[in-house]
């Protein structure tokens, strides 16, 4: 059995800097388009939220502005996806719910996503596409976690690891 040598932190660093541009180019080229995009995110935020979700808390956790984000929650609810509800904490605050076709449209960006990642992966070893598909989604879990303590912590909490 051979072990593996620790990375060149050269070559490493140059690796890292690729995974950016990775991702950027995996969300124009595997999505529906841009509006595909942008609505599946939104109704993703409203629907992982932990709590209540304010058009706020969308911009916040898409990392857009409030107009940019209140444009595409209008859309949503003109469209039947979601609809805005008085929140049961606070009677004065305005918070979103999915409704059922926000639910099911939720779930047919699911399956094309699926069907996509299937074909782009059609041709790697099935362990390979498990471990992948393992590792996409702990890293966007350690990404929804950075992104909290970053918001209640305010500031940058790049230095911080996901165990802390």
């Amino acid at each position: 059995m051979t072990t593996s040598s620790p990375p060149d932190p050269g070559t490493e660093r140059a690796l890292l800097d690729q995974v950016g541009p990775a991702l950027s180019r995996l969300r124009r080229r595997t999505s529906g388009g841009r509006g595909d995009l942008t609505r599946n995110l939104v109704l993703n935020v409203v629907a992982d939220a932990p709590g209540e979700m304010t058009v706020g808390g969308v911009a916040a956790e898409m990392g857009v502005t409030q107009p940019v984000a209140s444009r595409t929650i209008a859309a949503c609810v003109a469209d039947g996806l979601m609809r805005r509800a008085a929140s049961q904490a606070d009677g004065r605050r305005t918070v979103l719910e999915l409704t059922d076709a926000g639910e099911a449209e939720r779930r047919r960006f699911a399956s094309e996503q699926r069907e996509t990642f299937e074909h782009i992966t059609a041709a790697w070893d099935a362990a390979d596409r498990t471990r992948f598909a393992e590792l996409l989604i702990r890293y966007s879990q350690d990404a929804s976690a950075w992104s909290t303590r970053r918001h209640i912590h305010g500031g940058d909490s790049a230095n911080t690891r996901p165990e802390d």
